[in-house]
């Protein structure tokens, strides 16, 4: 016999309802027990009914990209407008600052691409090595395996009946047993890790847009110091604005951050070639 009060599955639930979980014996018959997994189960359902109501969404945060595109950019216009400001400190000719932005364009650009691919390479065969061992401990110490989640689970707050219920459930399916035992222990998805390519390639060419935007005015003929490092100003700026959006802060605060950052960088290296320039 159903419980009573059903509900279907667009009906909304109120929380503060006792929710009577039932179990059916081999006759058929629908008998109420403790119920702590129901329990679980339903209320992971109400919410993730309710998550789809609601239209309650999260951007993807694995894909490896933001990171060294922010990277990427702003160290770009960051150093490439302390460079232009550090040789126009030492009152050189416009066509030296043009081959010096340049070639700090090129290195710099090469350089976060090959140093990026190195880094989330090297992160990702750590990150396989420590699974391959967790595979293995898996296949051949399964119920140590076991117990090892049910203790997890345990130190999050599930009680101990249902925490080694949950445990032994997932011991059945290894690749999903495996998953949560790297999540848990790594702090990773080890089937969603960020890829190397895109992670190269996001900052390569958005350190290259960074770094072109102070070389602009000369590129232009515009043979002027002061029209690079307002145009950077005004980059570093909206890009710092920009970032402080995507990341759910305000405007102003990363706007300013930014410009901040920026003008002690050029301030700085400004001065080093006004001084450096007297001597030479």
């Amino acid at each position: 016999m159903a419980a009573s009060n059903p509900r279907t599955r667009s009906d909304s639930v109120d929380p503060t309802d006792t929710i009577e979980p039932v179990t059916t014996d081999s006759a058929g018959t629908a008998s109420a027990d403790s119920g702590q997994f129901q329990r679980a189960a339903q209320a992971a359902g109400v919410a993730h009914l309710t998550a789809e109501e609601q239209g309650h969404t999260h951007r993807d945060v694995s894909g490896g990209w933001l990171r060294p595109a922010v990277f990427g950019a702003m160290d770009g216009l960051v150093t490439n407008v302390s460079l232009i400001a550090g040789v126009g400190g030492a009152s050189l000719a416009p066509k030296t600052i043009v081959l010096t932005g340049l070639a700090g364009l090129a290195a710099g650009a090469f350089s976060m691409a090959a140093g990026e691919f190195v880094s989330v390479s090297s992160q990702n065969e750590l990150v396989a090595a420590e699974v391959a061992k967790e595979r293995y401990e898996l296949a051949t110490h399964p119920e140590d395996e076991a117990q090892e989640l049910a203790a997890m689970y345990r130190m999050r707050g599930i009680d101990a009946d249902l925490a080694e219920q949950v445990a032994r459930q997932l011991s059945r399916r290894p690749e999903e047993a495996l998953r949560v035992h790297v999540r848990e222990e790594l702090g990773v998805d080890h089937q969603e890790l960020p890829s190397p390519l895109v992670a190269a390639g996001a900052s390569l060419l958005t350190f290259a847009v960074g770094a072109l935007i102070p070389l602009f005015p000369y590129l232009l003929g515009f043979s002027s110091l002061a029209a690079a490092l307002i145009l950077a100003a005004i980059a570093a700026f909206v890009g710092g604005g920009i970032v402080a959006r995507i990341t759910a802060r305000p405007f102003w605060r990363g706007a300013l951050r930014q410009l901040a950052l920026a003008a002690v960088a050029a301030a700085l290296t400004y001065g080093i070639g006004k001084l450096a320039g007297g001597h030479l």
